[in-house]
């Protein structure tokens, strides 16, 4: 029975370790394993007003997508909640490079560039560096991929 436990914990810690790396029918907003909070809690508005990610308060959130959003001042969630789709990160937060090559990844909300006035975010510095060698392309890809990685939103 105790080697049973053991590898029950192995493969919860396997899943935990390496759940960063989603599979098809993922959530339509990234969120991470054990929360339901957006964007690492960064205010997705701030990107475009500030040009820096800077991180929101509890106090000014909102739900969209199955996810809680959070912003700096009731100003930014007003933004946000008129266009919700302006200022939300592209593929629901999840890495913009993974999803170009057809699966999800983590987005790292301080990884981030907005292309045409959308924001996108990167799993790290090395993966954005991939993406930024021909960002037309990838975005083009992963417009395509995105859809049949996640659930559709609730």
């Amino acid at each position: 029975m105790k080697k049973l436990s053991i590898r029950i914990c192995a493969i919860i810690f396997m899943m935990l370790a390496f759940g960063s790396f989603a599979q098809a029918g993922d959530d339509p907003v990234y969120t991470g394993t054990f929360s339901n909070v957006a964007v690492g809690g960064y205010d997705t508005v701030v990107y475009f007003t500030e040009g820096q990610p800077i991180k929101g308060n509890k106090k000014f959130s909102t739900d969209y997508k199955g996810a809680q959003w959070r912003f700096v001042n009731a100003e930014n969630k007003a933004l946000f909640l008129a266009h919700p789709e302006q200022y939300a990160p592209q593929y629901g937060g999840y890495c913009a490079w993974a999803v170009s090559q057809g699966y999800t990844a983590s987005g790292d909300p301080t990884v981030w560039k907005i292309v045409d006035g959308k924001l996108y975010l990167n799993y790290n510095d090395d993966v954005k560096a991939k993406w930024e060698q021909d960002i037309p392309a990838f975005i083009k890809s992963a417009d395509k991929n995105f859809p049949n990685l996640v659930d559709a939103p609730e």
